[in-house]
């Protein structure tokens, strides 16, 4: 879904709009990559979780990854200007020429791109709040370069319980919040929701054990709740303020109706009908 901006442009004859995402790459989750919005400078796409932006450590011989799909899809070059998680669905955009890569990459470098988050973490956070506490740059190195400046800012939306023990408890709290990374450090907002004890559900290496289980046993949920629902930027070429929607996927959406959750968000949020 898009705002503020020109309609879309016709993605031409022999491009496909949907292009399946391999299992071998998303066992879990096996979604279509759905181009959002496109036009002669950008594009834009919604990520299914599972499917990294790019080659990374740890990939598989055969494993395909973003980039390489959407150049397919499009038959085109394209360049990145920022990226996801593997784990953590939603919006990413592409440029489509080096100048317009230049002009995204420093907007992100400048911080005047917004980009909002929905998440599903462990207990009840606070109404809202802004949690700054510097990271080291990579998540996963054992000698860590020096901590680097981050923030992090959510806005509860909603509370559940499930009753299913989790450790000495008997039944386990959970909250939906809207988030806004204020920086962009690697695994930022998992890290600091971890950070302060209300950990993302699904989150295999910053998660809690006992409550990811709870969620894939009982919800049949076994992804990050972590979805990148909305970004917001200046356009390279035209300079109009854009926002783009990617809607949830249908598992992130069972979760929200099995919680109580579907009236809490925008409806454009939510996975198509």
């Amino acid at each position: 879904m898009v705002s503020g901006s020109a309609p879309l442009t016709p993605l031409g004859e022999g491009i496909n709009r949907r292009h399946m995402a391999s299992p071998e790459i998303c066992p879990h989750n096996i979604e279509e990559v759905e181009i959002v919005y496109r036009d002669r400078d950008i594009v834009a796409v919604n990520k299914p979780c599972g499917m990294a932006v790019h080659r990374c450590r740890g990939a598989a011989p055969k494993e395909r990854f973003l980039l390489q799909t959407v150049r397919d899809m499009l038959g085109c070059w394209i360049y990145p200007v920022h990226r996801l998680d593997r784990p953590t669905s939603g919006l990413v955009v592409f440029a489509l020429d080096p100048s317009s890569a230049r002009n995204l990459s420093r907007q992100f470098a400048e911080k005047k791109v917004t980009k909002t988050y929905l998440a599903v973490v462990r207990g009840y956070v606070e109404a809202e709040g802004v949690i700054s506490r510097p990271l080291a740059p990579d998540a996963y190195k054992k000698k860590k370069a020096p901590p680097v400046p981050a923030e992090t800012a959510y806005l509860r939306l909603a509370t559940g319980q499930l009753p299913y023990r989790a450790g000495p408890y008997s039944s386990g709290r959970y909250s939906l919040a809207k988030v806004i990374p204020v920086t962009g450090r690697m695994h930022q907002i998992r890290r600091h929701f971890k950070a302060i004890s209300h950990p993302v559900i699904g989150d295999r290496i910053h998660g809690d054990r006992e409550h990811n289980r709870i969620f894939c046993e009982h919800l049949g949920c076994e992804r990050l709740l972590l979805a990148a629902v909305e970004i917001e930027f200046t356009h390279p070429a035209s300079r109009r303020r854009m926002s783009l929607v990617g809607r949830l996927d249908r598992q992130y959406g069972r979760v929200l109706k099995t919680m109580g959750w579907l009236d809490t968000v925008p409806g454009s949020w939510l996975p198509e009908k």
